[in-house]
């Protein structure tokens, strides 16, 4: 909740709008309904990577909403009405739209195509978020033009308040500062290309020289696990049987010392 609460209050403070804000925010709790109901049918479970791929999926999906709003507002102010400002508008966007939301998608395939242990749990998190990103997709080009269509108007001629007015004036200076150092960049052209190539080795070198593992430094290399026998065992033949497992463990080169105990079983078990 915090997440998206965050996402849409950053999206009021550049749109300054109350229906220009809730029309992407429809899009959030409807793609992640949905992103629910697709990790229902795969059989996935709530846990730490599923929650941390919706978390940041809540970025992701407004992106679409933000764009088409963006565009029918550009009509609308234009003069064109509602109805033709959101056709017009989110027909000129939906090829970006879905070009966009291909490329966020493309950016996952390597997880869906990775092997083993860690490969099973990042797929997870690759299919929660492109399961999100998909049903965005789809609301941002049916949903959001319908209520643009219903709920938006053109208010560039109304009068704002000091606030709006304090917002627009600190956009305008870092609109300003974008095009002055954009103006930097287009005349130092072979600089920026140095500067480019330069930063494509260093990431490189860093991919090569960074320490690499599954495990973090600070993991002890300890394991505990837990072994049950029948309820009816006797004490003498489970001591036997786990003298039996602790002799195979010790036998791995990469096992360095085994401790074990025999419990009754429930909280203490063997």
């Amino acid at each position: 909740m915090l997440t998206v609460a965050l996402v849409v209050m950053v999206i009021f403070l550049f749109l300054r709008n109350f229906w220009a804000t809730i029309i992407p925010a429809v899009t959030v709790p409807l793609s992640l309904i949905g992103t629910f109901a697709v990790l229902y049918v795969l059989g996935y479970s709530l846990d730490n990577l599923s929650l941390m791929a919706l978390s940041i999926a809540v970025g992701f999906v407004v992106d679409d909403a933000v764009v088409v709003i963006e565009n029918i507002v550009r009509h609308l102010e234009a003069g064109l009405t509602p109805m033709q400002a959101a056709l017009k508008g989110s027909s000129e966007i939906g090829f970006t739209i879905i070009s966009i939301t291909l490329s966020l998608i493309a950016v996952f395939i390597p997880l869906f195509l990775m092997g083993g242990y860690v490969g099973k749990l990042f797929q997870e998190f690759a299919i929660t978020i492109t399961a999100a990103l998909l049903l965005s997709l789809i609301i941002s080009l049916t949903l959001t033009p319908m209520m643009c269509a219903r709920l938006l108007k053109d208010e560039s001629r109304r009068k704002h308040g000091r606030l709006y007015l304090l917002f627009e004036r600190g956009f305008d200076s870092l609109l300003a500062l974008y095009a002055r150092g954009l103006h930097v960049v287009l005349r130092h052209r072979f600089a920026t290309l140095l500067v480019m190539l330069s930063t494509i080795a260093l990431t490189g070198y860093l991919y090569v020289v960074i320490p690499k593992g599954f495990f973090p430094q600070q993991d002890t290399g300890q394991i505990v696990g837990i072994t049950e026998a029948a309820q009816d065992i006797s004490f003498p033949a489970m001591s036997e049987r786990q003298q039996a497992l602790v002799g195979i463990l010790q036998k791995d080169p990469d096992i360095e010392s085994v401790a074990s105990y025999i419990g009754p079983g429930g909280p203490t078990a063997t």
